[in-house]
Formats: C-alpha cells, structure tokens, sequence
C-alpha cells in the first residue's frame, strides 16, 4: 500500500566529476509505503527522474532503522513520523526560490561518475548565505538497475495508457457535447435570422416616416428661429442702450467713491500713525508698570518674612506666659503650707528678695519686647499706607489706559490682551496686600491681648508686693523684739508677740483683734515679753501690753489662724527658693516703714 506525497518537477545542479556542472528539472516523487506482512512496516522511498531521459532513474528507500543512522550522522531533530512533511517543506521552499537570480535554497546532485553508468549519487539540500553553503540534507541515492528501469518504464507506460483511455473517453464526451451545441446553435441562428429580416423590413419603413416629419419639423422650426431673431436683435439694442447709459452712471459714481476712498484712506493712515505712536508709549509705560508690580511684590515678600518673625516672637511670649501660670500653680499649692513658712521666715525673706531681682529682670525685658512689638507694628502700618498709595496710583493709571485703549481700532486688540493680563496681576497684588492686612490685624489683636495679660499680671505683682511689704515689716519687728527680749529676758512674766499698731495702720486694716487678711499673728511656745513700736522710737521700754489670750479651751491650737492659711489668687510662686535656702548666709534687714516695692524700685 503506497501513499503519493510530493510530485513535482523542481530544477536541479548536477554535479559529475568528468564532466560540466548543468541545471536541468528532474521529477521528484516522494511516496510512503505501508507494509503489513508479515510485520507491520513503514519506509519512505524518494524517486528521481527525468522527463526526457526515460533511463534516468535514482531510488531511496528509508526505514526506520535507516533513519535512525540518517538521524545521527546528520544531526536532525525530528522524527521519523515528521520526516516526511519536513523533507517537503525544504523542497517547496526550493520551488519558491528557483526562479530568481540568486536562490536561497538550492538541490544539488552530485556523481562520482557519469550519469549513465549506474553509480550513486547524494541529493542535497542546500542553503546559500554571505558567509557560507549550509547543508541541511543529504540523501544517498542509487542509480536503477536494469530490471528496475524496466519496471519503472512498464509502470510509466501502463499509467501513460490508462491516461490516454481517459483522455480518448474525455474527447469522445467533449465531441458529443460539441455536436448538440452545434445543431442547437444552428436551429436558433436560422431562427434569429428571419427575425433580423423582419426587423430590418420595419426598421426601413419608420425611417422613411421618420425622415419625412423631421424635414417638416425642421421647416417649422427654421421660421420660428427667423422671427426670434429679428425679435432678439430689437431687444438686444435696447438693452446695449440701458447698459450704456447705466455703465455711465456707475463709473461716475464709482469716481466719486474712489475719491472718497483715497480721502479716507488718508486720514486712516494717519490715524495708523497715531495709533502706532501711542502703542509705543504704552509699552514704555507697560514696562514701568510691571517694575512697579515687580517691586510691589517684594515688597510684599518682606512684609511676610517680618509677619513670620513677628509669630514666632508671639510663640515665645505665649511660652514664657505659661511657664508664669505654672509657678503661679505651685505658689498656690505651695501657700497650703504656711506653717513651715512660718517658721521659716528668714528662708522666705531671700527667696522673695531673689523672686524680685528675677521679676523685676523679667518685667523690664517683657517691656523691652513690648516697645520692639509697637515700633515694628509701626513700621507695618507705615509699609501698609504706602502700598496702598502705590496701589491707587496704579489703579488711576489703568483706568485712563482702559479709557485710552477703548478709543482705539481693532489693530490695539493684542495690546489690550497685554493691559489685562497686567491688571490680572495688579489684583492678585491687592489681594495679597489685604491678606497680609488681615494678618496685621490679628498680630495687632494678639499683641493687645498679650498687653491686656501682662497688665493684669502687673496688677497681681502690685498686690503680692503690698503683702510682701508687711510681711518684711512684720519680721523686722519681730527680729527686734526678739533680740531686746533675749537682752532683758525675764521667765516669770508670760509674753505674746503682737503686730505693731503702725504695719498695721499703713497695710490700712484693724488690730490684732480683728487679723485681717494679709497680716501675721506669731505666738510662741515660750513666754516672753512685749514691747511696743512706740516706746522703741522714743528710746525708751514701755511697760508690756498683754496679748489676747488663745482659744486653748476651745481646742484650736496656737499660733496663726487658718484664715492665714487660705488660698490666695492675687500669690507668688516661691517654687525652688526654699531649696537654694541657707540661713547662716542671709543677713538680717533693717527695720523699714517705708511702703516701697519688694519687685520694683522707686
């Protein structure tokens, strides 16, 4: 069972040792065959032969077997099932490429020995390039035997005759067909023939008839055609007439017209040289607006460098504001514990006098930085009114140019474009201006608000300062009464210490009696005697006023009352001072009964 594949005539270099190479088309029939006894067998055979040389024949058979050795000399990458259909992939490529002039893909046959001589020979496949000849296969090919050239001439002579019967049974089919059509086409020819008489009869007859009423038309229409004309000439002289007089007219008219546009024209160029001339001054003067602008804009730039400096200057006074509200925290969670400052009084005395230096340092920067804030919001306000000077000149400015540039033609229209873009940019100048006047109000407001607390902690300074003053009297008189009664001590007679009639007089409150709120009440484990501020200023002791005695019986403990005690708002905070506190170093102060500030000199 054989199976055709490929058939076809492909051109071919022969190549033989003793004589020329040559080209020639040599048949290439490639075939499978299928074996099935006595084992399933499958070969490949590959057939050379010429059309004109009926000796000519090169056979291959290739098995499985075969093409394993075939496969491994050569270097090939398919298999044997694929072989086949790759084997003519090469050769239609080789079809493709035998007409042109330099062919990618040849066939070469090559003999070590003639043709004829029944030796054997290798068809290659070749690919030529630049570099090289690559081969990409080559099949060994054995020239036919005798017996085999017989047998491929019977096969070729028994297909040829089978052919010539087919053909001979086509030609016979082909005459019958041809010998119907003929009768059919000469029945219809004559039939066709006595219709073309019939119809030349009466075309002949409607041409004479025809013939007749087109002269008889013509006739007619050739007097209609003289009147038309003689009517045409009359109406065509009337109308050169109108025309003649009308072109007159017009060229008069249009004389008058170019007059006028020549006038026109004129005074148009004019004003083109006018308007010319005030284009350039208004570039000139566009040029120096944009200086102006330009300039404006640092300007601008400045102010918010010195608005930003001005925030920072806010955030440190803001600071130093909060860390004030926390002593004043501590002063009052430190007030709760006036009993040990009682006894300590000395200790209170430094911290106050060293809380004063600090305070009274702090007060004068915090007026050094006031006095910085007014002059640099002076210096803004100054900024602020010249800008919106310079503002309004450059809105006068613009409108008279926008007055100017409405009165002009249609060539200013870029110009105008030019104008506009420049107040764009004018009014986002303003805009900024208003936006950094806006910032300078609220730095104005803060500001006022930041005065309004430093008065208010003035006035707090003021009233802590008052009750430091009688507490520095108080003590003072109470350190000279102690030392007078360590110098006349006498252990019979109780004693109670008393604040002096004039603390109390200049603090403008009562007695001891009363105690009013801000003055000390001392009164000590041991008895001592009391003398009076009086007879100290007079140089002599007077006798011992008893104080008012305590409330023992009723279980409140001796000593200052717990009114002392209390919560004050208008406090100091002493945080830290008792900490630096060493007696030994503290000298003792001289009695004063003067009202001067503990915090501010003079």
């Amino acid at each position: 069972m054989t199976e055709l594949l490929f058939n076809s005539l492909l051109q071919v270099r022969v190549k033989c040792k003793d004589c020329d190479d040559r080209k020639t088309d040599i048949r290439v029939t490639v075939e499978q065959q299928l074996t099935l006894n006595p084992v399933h067998k499958r070969e490949l055979l590959v057939r050379l032969t010429d059309d004109k040389d009926p000796c000519f024949l090169y056979n291959l058979a290739i098995s499985e077997e075969d093409f394993q050795s075939l496969k491994v000399q050569q270097g090939l990458l398919v298999d044997f099932v694929s072989f086949p259909q790759k084997f003519i992939d090469l050769l239609n490529l080789c079809i493709a490429e035998q007409d042109k002039d330099s062919p990618r893909f040849l066939l070469e046959l090559s003999c070590l020995s003639p043709v004829s001589n029944g030796s054997a020979a290798n068809f290659n496949v070749v690919e030529t390039n630049v570099f090289k000849h690559l081969m990409h296969l080559s099949l060994k090919l054995l020239h036919g035997t005798d017996s085999e050239i017989k047998k491929f001439l019977a096969v070729s002579l028994s297909s040829l005759k089978e052919e010539k019967q087919l053909l001979e049974q086509r030609f016979k089919k082909a005459e019958d067909d041809l010998s119907r059509q003929l009768s059919y086409t000469q029945q219809t020819l004559s039939e066709k023939s006595t219709e073309l008489d019939k119809l030349r009869s009466e075309w002949a007859c409607q041409t004479t008839s025809l013939s007749s009423r087109h002269t008889q038309d013509l006739t007619a229409e050739r007097e209609k055609a003289l009147e038309t004309q003689t009517k045409l000439l009359q109406q065509s002289e009337q109308l050169r007439k109108d025309l003649e007089s009308t072109h007159t007219r017009n060229t008069q008219q249009l004389q008058n017209q170019l007059a006028e546009a020549e006038a026109s024209n004129r005074d148009l160029t004019e004003k083109r040289y006018k308007n010319e001339s005030t284009i350039r001054d208004l570039k000139s003067k566009l040029v120096g607006l944009e200086d102006e602008s330009h300039r404006a804009k640092q300007q601008v730039l400045s102010l918010r460098r010195e608005n930003s400096t001005l925030d920072t200057e806010c955030h440190e006074k803001e600071r130093l504001i909060n860390q004030l509200q926390m002593r004043v925290a501590v002063l009052e969670q430190e007030v709760k514990d006036k009993e040990q400052l009682m006894f300590r009084t000395k200790e209170v005395l430094e911290a106050t006098q060293l809380q004063r230096s600090r305070a009274e340092e702090t007060g004068e920067s915090r007026q050094l930085q006031i006095g910085k804030l007014e002059s640099t919001v002076k210096t803004l306000s100054e900024e602020l009114i010249k800008a919106n000077s310079i503002i309004k000149k450059l809105q006068g400015d613009l409108r008279s140019l926008v007055e100017k540039i409405k009165l002009k033609n249609a060539v200013t229209v870029a110009q105008e474009k030019v104008l506009q873009e420049t107040t764009e940019k004018l009014h986002t100048v303003e805009r900024d201006l208003l936006d950094t006047q806006q910032q300078l109000k609220h730095k104005m407001e803060e500001a006022l608000k930041l005065k309004e607390q430093l008065e208010t902690t003035i006035q707090k300074l003021d009233q802590s300062r008052e009750v430091l003053k009688t507490n520095e009297n108080v003590i003072n008189w109470l350190n000279k009464q102690l030392n007078e009664n360590q110098l006349a001590r006498k252990p019979d007679s109780p004693a109670a210490f008393q604040t002096p009639p004039t603390v109390s007089a200049a603090a403008g409150g009562p007695r001891m009696g009363s105690a009013p709120h801000g003055f000390v009440q001392f009164n000590p484990a041991c008895p001592k005697p009391v003398l009076s501020p009086v007879g100290i200023q007079d140089g002599r002791t007077s006798a011992p006023r008893p104080m008012h005695p305590s409330n023992k019986e009723n279980g409140e403990p001796v000593g200052l009352e717990s009114k002392y005690f209390e919560r004050r708002e208008d406090s100091i905070p002493l945080h830290g001072l008792l900490a630096n506190y060493n007696p030994r170093e503290v000298p003792r102060p001289p009695l004063k009964h003067s009202l001067s500030s503990a915090y501010f000199t003079g």
